[in-house]
């Protein structure tokens, strides 16, 4: 497929094995068509102004995912292949793709399971190619970022000044209750988490000097995996630690973490199109 040229790069990470959904989420139908979640993610990212999208793939379902692209995706989209070998953690994933970004500046990282919308995206693609050499995280409302009823694992963000991350919080067993709010089962406080707050929905800008961090990372786990929230978490709390900004957005964002989840999200994205808050067809911008 063509080269791009203007635009950041967007890694999308598909190597995941998807225990509890128990299926190839980023092949999951949920689009008007029947496209499939990393369909309307690429399509979102490159009508947000995304130029090129880097999929990691892993050596058990990475072909699948590859035929899907070559076969669903148009000629004009720019994509790259990475292979994450052996499933190490998100970390590992991102440095899979380094020989693809590592002379492209700062990029961004996104699930390729979670729908962000290409609101969430353009604040993303617009921080990559502003001025602020800051890393970032997309904040979601917590409200926003729910969908259905089973319990889900999400990092609330604790900010500082300026929208500084200080530390991402991870909370377990977060439900939606009749108020409104949202309760916890992982028997901290507070047990009880406002809707607007913001949480991590591993929607990332990285600069190209997070390299460094990333083999650190991976260097000092040996065989082990380590994931982005955690690697994140260590940075911000160093006094000289990497900073990230946190960007907030109202934008929804849905996923499919759950086998009920299918039929809700399908059901979500035939009301964000019916709203026009998506476009019915995929790749309408290229």
């Amino acid at each position: 497929m063509t080269p791009g040229n203007a635009g950041p790069v967007l890694v999308i990470l598909a190597a995941g094995r998807a225990v509890r959904y128990g299926g190839l989420k980023p092949l999951a139908p949920v689009g008007p068509a029947g496209e499939a979640i990393v369909d309307l993610v690429a399509s979102d990212a490159l009508a947000s102004g995304f130029a090129t999208i880097v999929l990691v793939i892993g050596n058990e379902t990475g072909q699948v995912i590859r035929d899907h692209v070559e076969r669903h995706w148009p000629g004009a989209v720019d994509v790259r292949f990475a292979l994450q070998a052996i499933p190490r953690g998100t970390v590992d994933a991102v440095l899979s793709a380094w020989p693809e970004v590592e002379r492209t500046g700062a990029f961004g990282v996104a699930n390729a399971d979670d729908l962000y919308g290409p609101s969430a995206l353009g604040i993303l693609r617009a921080h990559l190619t502003g001025p602020d050499t800051d890393n970032a995280l997309v904040g979601f409302r917590l409200g926003r970022a729910v969908i259905g009823s089973s319990p889900v694992t999400r990092g609330v963000c604790v900010t500082g000044p300026g929208g500084r991350l200080i530390q991402i919080e991870e909370r377990r067993g977060v439900v939606p209750r009749g108020d409104g709010m949202f309760g916890t089962g992982d028997g901290r406080e507070p047990g009880l988490l406002d809707p607007a707050t913001l949480v991590s929905m591993n929607l990332w800008g990285f600069s190209a000097g997070m390299g460094d961090e990333l083999r650190r990372a991976m260097h000092g786990a040996g065989e082990g995996e380590v994931l982005l929230p955690d690697l994140v978490g260590r940075l911000v709390a160093e006094p000289a630690g990497q900073r990230f900004t946190v960007l907030p957005t109202d934008s929804r964002c849905v996923g499919v973490t759950h086998p009920d989840d299918l039929a809700l999200v399908q059901d979500d994205v035939a009301a964000q199109v019916a709203r026009a808050e998506r476009p019915a067809t995929l790749w309408s911008d290229l």
